[in-house]
């Protein structure tokens, strides 16, 4: 009955990825609030430069899924690769700042 209610465990382990990722975001977020609280250059260009990088890592993540779905390598579920994709990206994003804080 409980099995029904939640899905099976492979739903519940990309969920736990999704959260994570939210869980990265928040703890990123709160190590870089007293720095953009501020709104200076640096600020901007920690978020410009971040931007820029996780853009081209989010590049090389759908270029890196299509070809393991397209030649069959693994067997994800389309919900399932959205949520490994959206979790990549947000903490990919997140975590390029937090990097680049320490920069910049």
């Amino acid at each position: 009955m409980v099995n029904e209610l939640i899905g099976n465990d492979t739903e519940l382990l990309f969920l736990g990825i999704l959260i994570f990722s939210i869980a990265v975001m928040f703890l990123s977020l709160a190590y870089l609030h007293n720095q953009f609280k501020k709104k200076d250059e640096r600020m901007k260009m920690t978020r410009e430069r971040a931007m820029f990088y996780s853009y081209f890592a989010i590049m090389v993540y759908y270029f890196i899924f299509i070809i393991l779905l397209g030649l069959n390598l693994i067997n994800l579920s389309p919900i399932e690769t959205i949520e490994i994709l959206a979790s990549l990206t947000i903490i990919t994003v997140f975590l390029s700042q937090v990097v680049l804080s320490k920069i910049y």
